[in-house]
């Protein structure tokens, strides 16, 4: 008896629903977009115990053929790709022909179809060890029906590794509203042991879209969201990016799609994080719905079995092209882009009213730091930034209730430009009003109240005029005495000596010395005190893996972020209202003014309608 044998197609096909199915929720995936391939606009689903009872997919599409049935459930059978050029642009979800052969090896599975026009539809019926399909005639409208029992009750290793019912149903629901959020245009329905928990109309403009979006994400991501729309160079990039003030604890707020298809990218994830590392506080992650759109032949999506990873033809471009589109929507947002409800800064959906123990350190830190007499930004000796702030003492500093009375009168008869608010004409972050406890500017706008963070707010008004300084100039560099060699390897020496122009223009001049190695001559000025050899490997590592690196010009950001932190205006310092005014006008000008250099809000916004709240008016 020989060593080597060909396995049964029983066992051939349960090896394989280890790579397709793993649990319920891989059953529906496969299922739901069989039904989309299928052209299906409307889609229903019915679960029972967490789907290990029962899976029951309905649809309206094309259906199957009489004569296709057999072939449907057997293993590399597909209508979607005849040929290997076929392969190389997939525009199909699914297109190995594994699914339906895998799960009814695992299951007791039945298909009941019908075609337009057909005098009767068919059932199929697979259960386990016996893969031979079972037809029979069947009354069924146009479409298709997938029913799924008692899921791996015959590999009960596979089944004492599912989680309880409540677990496997939120990972059944989280493929639900993934394949919701791909097609606006088909309707889902999901219930659960009889209950109605989803019933999404299809939406076919972007208000419908955003009511989905609100359905599926939350009120509060919707709430928070920008819409964007962006083509260049065969590429379409559109969706909703949260403001950077709705961040999260984890990254289960992220949806990303290839031409329908939800990934997990890693090229994605290091684009879209770079586009926020200026505007999100630390270990906090965004949140997105977001659509990449491109010729199916520049990506290849044949690259894992869950299909969840791809491959881009040029990987460099697509990068790129995400990063700065986000950037750009990002510096784009001011306190007049701002949506009207978003009043508070939101970390999960809830407002952000209590910060982390270290967050709360930092910040004390930096409202209580001393600071000079006046405030001169450490770039003003080059003429690149001069601090338009120098705060003298306040007149208004009441000591007593008669000196209280007496500035209130003051303040009562001062001209405060309010005027305007009345007549809408306010601007953004509307005219100052007073300041609290050295530490907060209170102005009033068309909505109501705002609370600025002086000291914040300052903070990225410094920043981003050095920033636009040192682009202006150019990032000056300097030679090393004793160039740096460097061993690499040939694969890093390679791409050191290929992307010589992406060091240049960070001021960085590398060149290849040998096969496997590099020498340093260059670095910026403003880096001589960084490790030099761990920056450049990391570059190298990134230019490997993404194409592209933002290590060197972040590492130049952080200090001048430092810079601008020093010389920004500190907390219990007073300022007159021309100087609250003039900083609420900066504000409104800046880029990404919305976050301090460290993420953390500069100014909130609390409208007419929860003041009233608070003060229970109108009840």
């Amino acid at each position: 008896m020989t060593k080597i044998r060909l396995l049964d197609p029983r066992l051939a096909n349960q090896i394989a629903a280890g790579e397709v199915v793993e649990r319920p929720a891989s059953v529906v995936k496969e299922l739901l977009e069989n039904s989309l391939d299928a052209g299906a606009r409307r889609i229903e689903l019915e679960i029972e115990d967490g789907g290990v009872k029962l899976i029951r997919v309905r649809d309206d599409g094309e259906g199957i053929a009489q004569e296709d049935l057999p072939l449907a459930l057997s293993r590399h059978a597909t209508s979607k790709i005849s040929a290997l050029e076929d392969l190389e642009s997939v525009a199909s979800l699914g297109f190995r022909g594994e699914a339906l052969a895998s799960i009814s090896s695992v299951s007791r599975l039945s298909l009941s179809t019908a075609r337009e026009g057909s005098d009767s539809g068919w059932s199929a019926r697979s259960e386990g060890r016996d893969m031979e399909a079972v037809l029979a005639p069947i009354a069924h409208p146009r479409g298709t029906t997938v029913e799924v029992r008692d899921l791996f009750f015959n590999t009960p290793a596979r089944r004492k590794f599912l989680r309880t019912e409540k677990t496997e149903f939120s990972h059944l629901e989280d493929v639900v509203k993934r394949q919701a959020l791909s097609r606006y245009d088909v309707g889902f329905s999901l219930r659960h042991n009889g209950r109605a928990v989803h019933s999404l109309k299809p939406a076919d403009n972007q208000l419908e879209q955003e009511r989905r979006l609100a359905a599926v994400c939350g009120p509060a991501f919707m709430e928070q969201a920008l819409y964007i729309d962006r083509e260049a160079m065969g590429l379409r990039l559109w969706g909703w990016v949260a403001l950077p003030s709705f961040s999260r604890s984890q990254a289960d707020l992220q949806h990303f799609y290839v031409n329908g298809r939800y990934v997990r990218d890693r090229l994605v994830v290091h684009a879209v994080r770079q586009a926020y590392r200026d505007v999100l506080f630390h270990g906090r992650h965004p949140a997105f719905v977001l659509y990449l759109e491109l010729a199916p032949a520049s990506v290849d999506v044949n690259v894992h079995p869950t299909k969840h990873e791809v491959r881009f033809r040029d990987g460099r471009t697509v990068h790129d092209f995400i990063f700065r589109t986000l950037h750009k929507v990002l510096a784009d947002v001011r306190p007049d882009t701002v949506p009207q409800n978003a009043s508070l800064p939101q970390v999960s959906g809830e407002p952000m009213l209590a910060m982390p123990e270290t967050q709360s350190a930092m910040a004390l830190a930096d409202n209580t730091a001393e600071s000079s007499p006046e405030l001169v930004s450490p770039m003003n000796s080059a003429g690149a930034y001069q601090s338009q702030y120098r705060p003298q003492p306040s007149s208004f500093q009441p000591s007593s209730v008669a000196d209280q009375q007496a500035a209130y009168q003051r303040l009562q008869a001062a001209p405060q430009n309010n005027g305007a608010a009345e007549d809408g004409l306010a601007p953004p972050l509307g005219y100052a009003l007073a300041q609290l406890k050295g530490v907060y500017i209170l102005a009033e706008n068309q909505q109501g109240l705002v609370l600025v963070d002086m000291h914040a707010a300052h903070e990225r008004i410094t920043y981003e005029r050095m920033k636009n300084a040192r682009d202006g100039e150019g990032i000056r560099s300097q030679p090393l005495l004793v160039p740096m060699n460097l061993a690499v390897s040939e694969r890093e020496a390679d791409c050191a000596e290929q992307h010589g122009d992406v060091f240049a223009e960070l001021g960085m001049r590398i060149e290849r010395a040998a096969a496997e190695s590099v020498i340093v001559r260059e670095l910026p000025t403003i880096l001589a005190d960084t490790s030099v050899e761990q920056l450049v490997r990391d570059v190298l590592s990134d230019l490997l893996e993404f194409g592209s690196s933002d290590r060197i010009r972040a590492h130049i950001n952080e200090i001048l972020s430092t810079m601008a932190c020093h010389g920004s205006v500190r907390a219990n310092r007073r300022l007159s209202l021309p100087e609250m005014n003039s900083l609420l006008r900066d504000m409104e000008a800046t880029e990404r003014s919305g976050q301090c250099n460290h993420g953390r809000p500069t100014w909130v916004q609390v409208g007419m309608a929860e003041l009233d709240k608070w003060f229970l008016r109108g009840r």
